[in-house]
């Protein structure tokens, strides 16, 4: 949850509307609705969120906020959802489905939101679109956006529409692009697409936009571009970021401009996936500024220049202080994702370390907590690494995602290329597995309590194989699992030491 101090519009001069009624927030799993349902809530809001799937957490992640289910690809699940609802902030997308995809997916969940705000009389919706010059051929991300646009304004809430250029902050994907690129690469080759101009925006104005409309109602029923106070090149926010981490780089021109080469190349040096770095790269061929800044009359906010956006990130980075992070959106198959209470464990293959410790269950707990991430697997990792590696190669996620936090988890998170689908303190922790694999896969950390006083941790590996292949993969790992899972164990042990002590 974020702290006071940590919050965006403090400073906003709108004043709360709390008495129009119930707000409705989707796509708040995601890194933009992440941050936006804090704010809200701060400013006495009755705030209801929309989520694909339920979990505890996200009760004490937004305490005093509404949960409901709801899919925006199933109109019969957006009824219920959308009922009393005044004002519903609309920040879906599928680009996790990949540029082939995506563009359906996003028309028909458009669609079925606007039919199910008609039939509950919503009043107004705010929907955050992508920036671009609509009388110039747009890329496939940003036509899609305005599609979107245009279809729920076919409905009969007034519909108010912020279209932004890239989001500069702690945990978005642009950021982490440009982050990555510039700490990896000392020479980088610029296509001539990176001479694009864009008008880059900090999340903070972005959130402080979004509060902003919902508390002038004259914004009801208009569009408007949103940006920040610089317009700069590719290039140019490239070599910003490189001035700020302290690092000489060499860019040097080149006439290949051959998106889906560079986006697969970005996708190997960043954590963000393929089908993200895809879609994102591809609207580089559109300039994307303001057109006009008829917001800055309706809603006066400070505006970030990039350079402080790009300090800031980083800063949240170095204190650990990412609240979301754009890979915190559902993948693709969660919808369709076995749970492991879902499986015939009697059906499952399984492999299995434990050791019995008289470490106390906080220490222990605390210490499996902060595997995965820079601080690695605390053994072997150049396999963890090459596994990772490999998955990328394949379009996977690999180990560069990464995690949110160093510390904490929460359900969903990311560890390299698991998620978290169950965790309970001081008890247990089960990832699942979203590598490429021929298979379904689990891994579990449990402490159980012994009659001596003592505790037994474990480490439990769980795969249904799909297939010849998947069984053939498993008997190929055996023999790695032996000697990655003592070790990992035993080294989760060892470091709960320092938890304990506080170190």
């Amino acid at each position: 949850m974020l702290r006071n101090a940590d919050l965006f519009c403090q400073d906003l001069q709108t004043s709360p509307q709390p008495h129009v009624g119930k707000i409705l927030v989707t796509g708040a799993t995601g890194y933009v609705g992440g941050r936006l349902v804090p704010e809200l809530l701060a400013r006495g809001y009755d705030v209801r969120v929309m989520v694909r799937a339920f979990s505890s957490e996200h009760s004490e992640r937004w305490p005093g906020a509404e949960i409901v289910i709801g899919d925006a690809l199933d109109l019969d699940s957006l009824l219920p959802a959308l009922e009393g609802v005044h004002t519903a902030y609309y920040l879906i997308h599928s680009l996790l489905h990949g540029h082939k995809r995506f563009e359906q997916l996003d028309i028909r969940a458009a669609a079925n939101f606007r039919k199910a705000a008609d039939r509950n009389k919503v009043s107004r919706i705010i929907y955050l679109g992508g920036l671009g010059d609509l009388q110039s051929k747009l890329s496939d991300h940003l036509r899609s956006r305005q599609e979107i646009a245009n279809e729920l304004m076919r409905g009969t809430a007034a519909v108010t529409v912020l279209r932004a250029a890239i989001i500069i902050g702690s945990g978005s994907a642009s950021f982490e692009m440009i982050e990555h690129l510039a700490r990896r690469l000392p020479v980088l080759f610029l296509p001539p697409w990176a001479k694009t101009k864009c008008q880059p925006i900090a999340i903070r104005n972005v959130i402080m936009y979004l509060v902003g409309v919902l508390e002038t109602p004259t914004t009801a029923g208009f569009s408007y571009d949103i940006g920040g106070p610089d317009i700069l090149s590719y290039h140019e926010m490239l070599q910003v970021c490189s001035e700020i981490l302290g690092l000489r780089r060499l860019f040097i021109p080149l006439f290949l401009s051959n998106i889906r080469m560079y986006s697969y190349l970005a996708s190997l040096l960043t954590p963000v996936p393929h089908s993200i770095v895809f879609c994102l790269l591809e609207s580089t061929v559109n300039t994307v500024i303001c057109q006009n800044n008829d917001i800055h009359d309706m809603v006066r906010i400070k505006l970030l220049p990039y350079r402080e956006a790009v300090l800031r990130a980083l800063s949240r980075e170095d204190h650990d202080r990412i609240y979301t992070r754009w890979s915190d959106a559902y993948p693709p198959a969660y919808a369709l994702a076995m749970k492991l209470t879902e499986m015939d464990r009697r059906k499952l293959y399984t492999r299995s370390a434990s050791l019995h410790t008289k470490k106390s269950p906080a220490a222990l707990f605390s210490s499996i907590c902060r595997v995965g991430g820079k601080e690695g697997w605390f053994n072997t990792n150049w396999l963890w690494k090459l596994r990772g590696i490999l998955d990328r190669i394949l379009m996977g996620v690999g180990t560069s995602r990464g995690r949110r936090h160093s510390r904490f988890l929460r359900v969903n998170d990311v560890v390299d290329f698991w998620r978290v689908e169950d965790i309970q303190s001081e008890q247990r922790l089960l990832l699942r597995a979203e590598m490429k694999l021929p298979g379904r896969a689990w891994l579990e950390f449990s402490i159980d309590a012994n009659a001596d006083g003592a505790n037994t941790l474990s480490v439990n590996v769980y795969y249904q194989p799909s297939g010849f292949w998947g069984k053939v993969y498993w008997y190929a790992c055996l023999p790695f699992h032996t000697l990655i899972f003592n070790e990992l164990i035993e080294q989760i042990e060892q470091r709960s030491s320092s938890e304990s002590t506080g170190k």
